[in-house]
């Protein structure tokens, strides 16, 4: 008898095979393209396959890209991505699930959802283009738009704060909280990478740009001229420095963080050390809502908790309530209880 030969052994993923063969629809020169174009290439690392993925959005530019991931992809409807994607972890546990959203879609008429996503800590990665304008309905404000934006619905000028995503995901104790910019690809794709790697919800926020309604949105932070004096690179347990030759870094000054110049009797000891893994949220809450001009905004992973998933709680609780009850049956459920017979007189028993 010839022994049957063995199955051919599955060829490693490539980028390519995460490209869809959908014509990409975003505008020349938006920042969409970045983020897309690093995900696609961190998708074979993962080691999940294809069929295993899925990527589900709701309305606005960002909400298009699950047409160009070639894996499953849902694409829903305005703020509602979280309450799906919810639901797709929970009925299917064994899938990767990731949102994408928008600064306007996930935190205006979705942050109802998000906040609750976030704070049940379901198994799901979002990741939030932030780039403080109304894109897809040509530019009006968004949540993160800041104050005095002058905008096509806000022509003298905005009077809302805005919401800082970050400060918002650790106020609701999301498990994984990191930021990320669109030009700095290597990085990005390092938090998106611990993003999936990480057993919980997962919110990073990703400063990108708009360049046709809010063009420059992040030049302040990113431009090769000030980057270095104006960004501050989370690195779990190291001092917090920065500055074009490394000589500035924060330090706690009572209750506030400060800036301080190496030297003249400032060393790194004298720094904060940052912990990414510390279960109080009370210092990466005070750090992420530093954005005074002297001060450096921090990108990085804020918080990388462990701590039990809706999913598997949600799951264990069925399973204890078979194990006490049995598999039960919906006819019984719907026939349990009150419940009477309407005759034909119009009387009930």
């Amino acid at each position: 008898m010839t022994p049957t030969a063995p199955p051919a052994a599955r060829p490693a993923p490539t980028r390519q095979d995460f490209v869809s063969d959908q014509e990409v629809r975003w505008c020349p020169g938006c920042g969409d393209y970045s983020i897309l174009a690093q995900m696609q290439k961190i998708m074979p690392d993962l080691g999940i396959a294809r069929e295993n993925i899925v990527f589900v959005s709701g309305i606005g530019c960002s909400s298009r890209f699950p047409y160009y991931m070639n894996t499953y992809g849902f694409h829903t409807i305005h703020g509602r991505a979280t309450a799906i994607a919810t639901g797709i972890k929970c009925a299917h546990p064994e899938l990767s699930v990731w949102v994408m959203t928008g600064d306007g879609d996930g935190l205006s008429i979705g942050g109802n959802h998000m906040l609750h996503i976030l704070r049940r800590n379901v198994d799901v990665k979002i990741v939030l283009f932030n780039n403080r304008i109304y894109g897809l309905t040509k530019g009006q404000l968004s949540p993160t738009s800041e104050l005095g934006k002058i905008t096509k619905s806000t022509p003298v000028g905005s009077i809302e704060h805005p919401i800082n995503p970050v400060s918002f995901a650790i106020a609701a104790e999301a498990t994984f909280v990191a930021r990320a910019i669109d030009s700095e690809t290597a990085h990005m794709q390092e938090v998106l990478k611990r993003a999936a790697a990480h057993k919980g919800v997962a919110f990073v926020e990703i400063l990108q740009n708009c360049n046709i309604f809010n063009d420059g949105a992040w030049d302040s932070l990113k431009d090769r001229e000030v980057k270095s004096d104006r960004l501050v690179n989370l690195q779990n347990r190291k001092p917090l420095v920065f500055g074009k030759n490394r000589d500035k870094g924060i330090r706690l000054n009572g209750y506030k963080l400060e800036v301080a110049s190496l030297g003249a009797g400032v060393s790194e000891s004298d720094l904060l050390v940052y912990d990414e893994t510390e279960t109080d949220s009370s210092f990466a809450f005070l750090l992420s809502r530093e954005g005074r001009p002297d001060f450096p905004v921090p990108i990085g992973v804020f918080r990388d908790v462990v701590a039990p998933t809706y999913d598997e709680l949600m799951s264990r609780q069925i399973a204890q309530a078979q194990a006490k009850k049995g598999p039960g049956s919906l006819e019984d459920l719907i026939y349990s209880g009150m419940r009477w017979t309407v005759k034909a007189n119009g009387t009930s028993v």
